[in-house]
C-alpha cells in the first residue's frame, strides 16, 4: 500500500500539479487521507515547495447545518479566502467518513451555505483560468465511499488505484498517452459550432460558438478522461433526461428531467428528490449550464456515486447546471456547479454541425 501511494503521490505532485520550487501549496482533506497526505507532503517538499494542510474532522459539517444561523452558514474562513487569492496550487484529497452526512439537512440550509461561496469560488476560477493557480481533486479511498458503491473497501481501492493506472511502472506516461488520443476528438469538437446530444427522452443541442472544448487529461481531475466545453448561455435548447442519479450535498435525486428554452431550464421533474431541485433551481445562475461534457475512460466500468468516477466514464455524456470553467469561454456564474449524468451506450448518439460523430457511447473518429 505504501509504495502505491507513494506513487499516487508522486503523480499528483510531478504530473497533474507539475509543483515547482518556492510555490505554496494548499492540501485539503480529512485525517482519513492521513497515509497519502504524508506521501504528498513529502513529495511536494522534495519539488522545494511549500506545503500546508487543512483537515477536516467528523461531524463538524453537520453540525453546522444543524446549529448554524444565517450569518454562520454565510461565513467565508478569511484563512481560505487569502489562501484563494495568493497561494499557487490547491490539492483536495477526498475521503469522506460519512457520504450521506448532509442528505437530511435542511435544503434552505443547504441553499443559503452554496450560494455564500459564489464570490470565492468566482476567484478560484478565475485565478485557476489565468494560470496562476493550479489545482487538482483526487480521492482516498474510506469506508464510507465503499459501502456506497456496494463494495468491499479492497474493491474500491482497485478501482481508485486501476483508474489512476497506478499500477503501471510510470502512471503519467500513460496520461500522456490519454492526453494524445483526447487531443485529437478535442481539435475535431473546437472546429464545430452546434452540438446535438440524442438518445433516451433526450434530444438537447446548443452552441459552441466562441467557446473552447478542453482535454481534462489528470492534470485537474485524477482520475480524469472527458472532453468539455461550456454551450453559449442562451443557445441551450430541447429536453435532456438525466439516468443516473445526481448527488447534491449528500442528498440523492433520481430521474431527473429538464426542458430547456433558449438555454434557461423552464420545467424540471425528478422522481426522488423534487423539493430539492426546486430549491437548486431558486439559486442564481442554476437554470443556466455551465458545462457540456463527454466522458472517455473506460477504466470507470460501474457507477459509484462518486462524481469524480462517475462523470469519467465511457460511454457517457454530463452537464452541469451552473457556473462555467472560464478557459472554456463560459460566462455563466453560480455558487454551485453541478455535474448531471446520462448514459449513452444504448441509442446514444452526438452530432456536430449535424453530422454523426458519435454513437452507443463511442466516437466514430478521434480526428
Amino acid at each position: 500500500m505504501k509504495a502505491i501511494l507513494e506513487k499516487y503521490a508522486d503523480l499528483l505532485i510531478g504530473y497533474s500539479l507539475y509543483l515547482e520550487k518556492g510555490q505554496k501549496l494548499l492540501i485539503s482533506s480529512t485525517y482519513l487521507a492521513e497515509p497519502l497526505i504524508r506521501e504528498v507532503y513529502r513529495a511536494a517538499l522534495r519539488a522545494g515547495a511549500h506545503p500546508e494542510t487543512m483537515i477536516g474532522l467528523d461531524g463538524t459539517a453537520r453540525i453546522l447545518y444543524d446549529c448554524g444561523d444565517e450569518a454562520q452558514l454565510g461565513y467565508i474562513s478569511p484563512m481560505y479566502a487569502y489562501a484563494v487569492e495568493q497561494y499557487d496550487a490547491f490539492l483536495t484529497i477526498r475521503a469522506p467518513f460519512n457520504v450521506r452526512e448532509l442528505e437530511t439537512a435542511d435544503g434552505e440550509k443547504k441553499k443559503t451555505s452554496a450560494m455564500a461561496q459564489a464570490a470565492v469560488k468566482k476567484r478560484f476560477r478565475e485565478r485557476a483560468a489565468a494560470g496562476e493557480l493550479k489545482w487538482t481533486l483526487c480521492e482516498y479511498p474510506t469506508q464510507a465511499q465503499a459501502q456506497e458503491s456496494g463494495l468491499s473497501l479492497p474493491e474500491y481501492e482497485e478501482i481508485i488505484f486501476s483508474a489512476c493506472y497506478l499500477k503501471d511502472e510510470d502512471p503519467s506516461i500513460h496520461w500522456k498517452e490519454i492526453h494524445d488520443k483526447q487531443q485529437g476528438i478535442v481539435e475535431g469538437l473546437n472546429s464545430c459550432t452546434r452540438i446535438r446530444f440524442v438518445g433516451p427522452d433526450t434530444d438537447l443541442s446548443f452552441s459552441t460558438k466562441g467557446r473552447t472544448w478542453v482535454n481534462s487529461d489528470g492534470k485537474h481531475n485524477l482520475p480524469s478522461g472527458e472532453v468539455f466545453t461550456s454551450p453559449v448561455e442562451t443557445s441551450v435548447d430541447g429536453i435532456i433526461r438525466f439516468t443516473y442519479p445526481g448527488i447534491f450535498m449528500g442528498q440523492e435525486l433520481e430521474d431527473i428531467l429538464l426542458h430547456v428554452r433558449e438555454g434557461e431550464v423552464v420545467r424540471w421533474d425528478a422522481k426522488k428528490g423534487r423539493p430539492l431541485l426546486d430549491s437548486i433551481m431558486e439559486i442564481p445562475g442554476a437554470r443556466r449550464f455551465g458545462e457540456a461534457a463527454i466522458g472517455t475512460n473506460w477504466g470507470i466500468s460501474r457507477f459509484t456515486k462518486n462524481i469524480l468516477f462517475d462523470e469519467k466514464m465511457g460511454g457517457t455524456i454530463h452537464m452541469a447546471l451552473g457556473s462555467s470553467y472560464p478557459e472554456t469561454g463560459g460566462e455563466n456564474e453560480s455558487s454551485i456547479h453541478w455535474d448531471l449524468l446520462a448514459d449513452m451506450k444504448d441509442g446514444g448518439e452526438i452530432y456536430a454541425d449535424g453530422e454523426l460523430i458519435y454513437r452507443n457511447g463511442k466516437f466514430l473518429k478521434t480526428s
